[in-house]
């Protein structure tokens, strides 16, 4: 049996992920699957890349493109959700700030450095027109947790996570969300390790079949959006909202998509160079 390490944020978006293994899928194809959760997100997916201990990440689109031109031995292998991601800008219910502009020149929370939460503060930043070098600041909080920590302390003050994943603590009262900042582009990507890749061909193709077939038919799966309320502690009307707007794929991210995420990295300075697209992907 083929044993195959992957990483992923404990989010919704991966409930695709754990109802495969719950229905013992890839183990009647001779795959043994170990799902591990990051809390730390991208960065933490991206460490875990490069140091071998998993063999694919689920993963947000800018955060490996970013990592595999700094070095990551990695490569996307397909799209997993085509529809942007809808990062909620958020401060702390007491918090004094109101606005976007109330956040010009304040530190926000990140969880690494070339993280999500990091590349997406430059977005942000620049569809607000502030100065990169001198309206950016950054405090790293690692997780969701250190940034309630964060925000609630006065270490920094304003956060952007995935807004749905948020919610909660906006309804309990911890945080308050003040703005939304999609991402330009499908916002979550399955990425693999080159080495693994070169080895396990057959077996990749057979897990991403697996896959697929659920999340190409998720939304029709009876009462998913009560088992996503009652497992994420979300309010049903905020599923079935998420639902209404998050597509899944089944396809190879397209060269021009990644060019369009090239380009504004490489605009934002957040990138040294832009590559190819057969650097950056790998076609099964």
């Amino acid at each position: 049996m083929t044993q195959i390490n992957i990483g992923g944020v404990p989010e919704h978006f991966n409930l695709a992920w754990y109802l495969t293994l719950k229905e013992g899928n890839y183990k009647d194809k001779n795959i043994n699957i170990r799902w591990h959760d990051y809390y730390g997100g991208t960065g933490a997916m991206n460490k875990a890349l490069r140091e071998k201990e998993i063999d694919i990440a689920v993963i947000l689109t800018e955060g490996i493109v970013k990592d595999i031109i700094n070095g990551n031995p990695s490569k996307i292998v397909q799209t997993f959700v085509q529809s942007p991601l809808i990062w909620g800008v958020h401060v702390a219910h007491h918090s004094t700030h109101k606005t976007i502009e109330d956040l010009k020149g304040k530190k926000a929370a990140i969880s690494r450095y070339g993280s999500g939460s990091h590349l997406m503060a430059y977005i942000n930043a620049r569809n607000n027109n502030w100065d990169l070098d001198k309206d950016l600041n950054f405090e790293v909080i690692n997780t969701l947790d250190g940034a309630v920590t964060g925000l609630t302390n006065g270490k920094a003050d304003y956060f952007l996570w995935e807004k749905f994943t948020t919610k909660p603590l906006v309804d309990d009262g911890t945080f308050r969300h003040i703005a939304n900042c999609p991402s330009p582009w499908p916002c979550f990507v399955i990425a693999a390790r080159e080495d693994f890749i070169a080895s396990n061909q057959t077996t990749l193709k057979t897990l991403l079949n697996i896959i697929n077939h659920t999340t190409a038919n998720f939304k029709d799966i009876e009462n998913i959006d009560k088992t996503i309320a009652n497992r994420y502690g979300q309010k049903l009307e905020d599923v079935q909202e998420w639902l209404k707007l998050t597509e899944w794929s089944q396809e190879l991210i397209d060269e021009k998509t990644l060019d369009e995420v090239q380009k504004e990295l490489f605009t934002l300075n957040i990138i040294p160079e832009m590559v190819d697209y057969e650097q950056l992907t790998h076609k099964l």
